[in-house]
């Protein structure tokens, strides 16, 4: 049941989707426009009240014409009578939720100043809430109480909210002894009433679509079999995959990916990462997974006899996406039991990241999706992941036209034979060969890079450049370091602790810290012409000594438009 709304000259006719009753309330119903630095916001769907002396009924005109509501929406009744307060949420069109709000106390600061509002007189009333003045003007004028954001609907009928000064809601029509009974539009009994709590979580969460990944999965170096649907564990259950559907997307929606992390018995810092398999090429990164890594192309620099498997982009090979790459803080949950100081450890790790440059790949197609944390405890590490679609944000997906992804040596593989990625000891450091078909306009390298060796030496602890070059010339130096690990200490509960008054986890590091997830860089590489072209990166890495060795973990995908 919905209602319209016609202003025929000066006539309003509520036409059959407002029911009648044998004894309507007498309403009023004001229009609010709505102005942010005094440009009209929503002059497409004003705020709607609709008020009386015993009731006030706030919603979106949309939301009051049949087929043009978008879920999910709020709406506000208030029962003078009775005292009460609700909000009510439709979910969808069959779902409907609503909370009994608790009488807030609201001071306002009444003043002797008047103005004149669509030629009722007003009188002005302030308050401060959340370090934001409001001020409204309401009059009494009209038999009808309300307020277009349930604020001061005690005063009268407000007909202007003004936040700070920057953002205001004016009454622009009024329209009086309309006939509607309200009880038989709201329809309350049809709404399921719950808790405050229910109702804000299950009405933030019908407002994007969530695409489960994991679920308190265990990610740890142990030959055990652990029996779950759409779960596949590789690399001695170090590496999780899984298979997903994502829906086709919108230019634009938004996409994160989130992961929560809890020691289930590893004390240690480990690097993760979550990944997609391309799967459109001869071989495949889940041909490794299920076969070992002996099928995977060999990358070897002229000047080494090193080898590393499946690292860069070939004529029949895709290495994995990186999509997020995050380090487990030490021990966090399964080792709370440490007393430090007054510190109060925190439950889990949380790790969010947008991706919605990925959002052409992702759109309507079906992919493998992995886990990696690399840790040689049986106890390992319990973890949640998943996807997030929201809408309604920037159309800047649409703008890439080509995704190459070129290189990842992030051994994920690990325990399973997969080489530590050292090949920048060598001055050649990474090279990768390329060829477009089309001209590439505004191409820019999706980076991502991590230090690794943990001594004092070690390029963990020791700032190293990264030079990034396109056809010998140079894209971009760089030196990857992070100085804020300190921030994260309360994740942090098996970190060493030293002489010095420092703890492990406060160092800085090559591009990383405990507890956090490392971002990606986007380096400019300008217009790429049709052809075969090479990027290289190079970085000093450090030497070895004795059993001790850096490595640098590095990924990148080519966008452009």
């Amino acid at each position: 049941m919905r209602i319209r709304f016609y202003l025929i000259c000066i006539t309003t006719t509520l036409f059959s989707s407002i029911i009648y009753a044998q004894k309507p309330n007498q309403n009023t119903v004001i229009e609010y426009i709505t102005y942010s630095n005094n440009k009209i916001v929503n002059a497409d769907d004003p705020i709607t009240l609709i008020a009386n002396e015993n009731n006030a009924f706030i919603a979106r005109k949309k939301q009051l014409d049949i087929g043009l509501e978008k879920f999910p929406y709020e709406q506000t009744f208030i029962d003078y009578k009775n005292k009460e307060l609700y909000s009510i949420a439709h979910l969808t069109k069959k779902n409907k939720i609503r909370m009994l709000l608790p009488e807030s106390k609201q001071n306002f600061t009444l003043h002797s100043e008047t103005k004149s509002i669509l030629g009722y007189n007003c009188k002005k009333a302030t308050i401060s809430i959340n370090s934001n003045t409001l001020t409204l003007w309401y009059t009494n004028e009209l038999k009808a109480k309300g307020s277009p954001m349930s604020l001061g609907a005690n005063l009268g009928l407000v007909l202007e909210v003004d936040r700070n000064g920057t953002y205001k809601t004016v009454a622009n029509k009024i329209h009086k002894d309309l006939k509607i009974n309200l009880y038989d539009y709201l329809k309350l009994e049809d709404s399921k009433l719950v808790d405050t709590k229910t109702y804000k979580t299950e009405l933030w969460n019908s407002r994007f679509t969530t695409i489960k990944l994991f679920e308190e999965d265990l990610v740890n170096f142990s030959d055990s079999i652990i029996e779950k649907p759409n779960l596949m564990r590789f690399a001695k259950g170090t590496v999780l995959v899984t298979k997903v559907k994502i829906p086709a997307l919108k230019p634009t929606d938004q996409l994160f990916i989130n992961l929560t992390e809890q020691s289930n018995g590893d004390a240690y810092d480990r690097t993760g990462s979550v990944f997609l398999i391309p799967h459109y090429h001869e071989i495949s990164f889940m041909d490794a997974l299920e076969q070992g890594v002996g099928v995977l192309p060999i990358y070897q620099n002229q000047d080494s006899t090193e080898k590393f498997q499946g690292v860069i982009a070939t004529n029949n090979y895709t290495p994995p996406i990186e999509l997020m790459r995050f380090f487990t803080p030490f021990g966090v949950k399964g080792f709370n039991h440490i007393e430090v100081l007054d510190y109060k450890w925190q439950d889990k790790a949380y790790y969010r990241q947008e991706i919605t440059e990925f959002q052409p790949l992702l759109s309507n197609s079906e992919w493998y999706v992995g886990v990696y944390i690399g840790n040689y405890d049986k106890g390992g590490h319990k973890i949640s992941a998943d996807i997030t679609i929201h809408p309604g944000g920037n159309d800047v997906a649409s703008k890439t036209t080509m995704m190459m992804p070129l290189f990842n040596t992030t051994n994920l593989m690990e325990m399973a034979g997969q080489n530590y990625p050292i090949m920048f000891a060598s001055p050649n450091g990474l090279k990768i060969t390329f060829t477009t078909t089309t001209d590439i306009k505004n191409a820019k390298l999706r980076y991502i890079t991590t230090g690794h060796g943990g001594w004092e030496n070690g390029d963990e602890f020791n700032p190293k450049i990264n030079t990034i070059t396109l056809d010998d010339n140079k894209a971009l130096d760089y030196f990857p370091w992070r100085q804020d690990c300190g921030s994260y200490r309360d994740y942090n509960p098996a970190s060493g602790n030293f002489e010095t008054g420092l703890s492990s986890s406060d160092l800085s590091r090559s591009n990383w810290c405990p507890g956090t997830v490392t971002a990606p860089i986007w380096i400019p590489l300008g217009d790429i012409k049709k052809g075969t072209h090479t990027i290289e990166v190079k970085i000093p890495q450090g030497k070895r000594e004795g059993n001790s060795f850096s490595y640098w973990n590095v990924s990148g995908v080519l966008f452009g438009e």
